[in-house]
């Protein structure tokens, strides 16, 4: 299994404000669909954060996404391991396949790979 990246989703309704914050750092727009800000940096654009005000098809809002070479691989590594899926595999609308599990620490990891022609999330 590749990592590809991983970046922190912070949940708040304040995407202006994050956008001027971490615009200050460095960070750029690089994706926007109305609930989900990512922002990256130019120089080392795997260096990420996104703001989400809810996740608009998931149960839960994640903590963190990480962004892997073969999500159905992992996922099927934590389904046999016994780690509680939290929301199921399955192919969005924005060009994502993912799912989310539950860390040792109660945290939610949202687990993905971006299908062809899909957009970064």
């Amino acid at each position: 299994m590749v990592v590809r990246r991983v970046m922190p989703v912070i949940r708040s309704e304040a995407e202006q404000e994050n956008r001027e914050f971490y615009g200050l750092l460095g960070f750029e727009e690089v994706m926007n669909l109305g609930w989900i800000m990512t922002l990256a940096s130019p120089s080392h654009p795997t260096a990420q954060v996104s703001i989400m005000s809810s996740d608009r098809t998931a149960p839960v809002t994640p903590d963190m996404s990480v962004e892997v070479d073969d999500v159905d691989a992992v996922h099927a590594l934590m389904r046999d391991s016994g780690a509680e899926i939290v929301h199921p595999l399955r192919d969005e609308e924005w060009g994502v396949r993912r799912f989310f599990v539950r860390d040792p620490n109660g945290r939610v990891v949202n687990v993905l790979s971006h299908r062809r022609g899909g957009e970064p999330d």
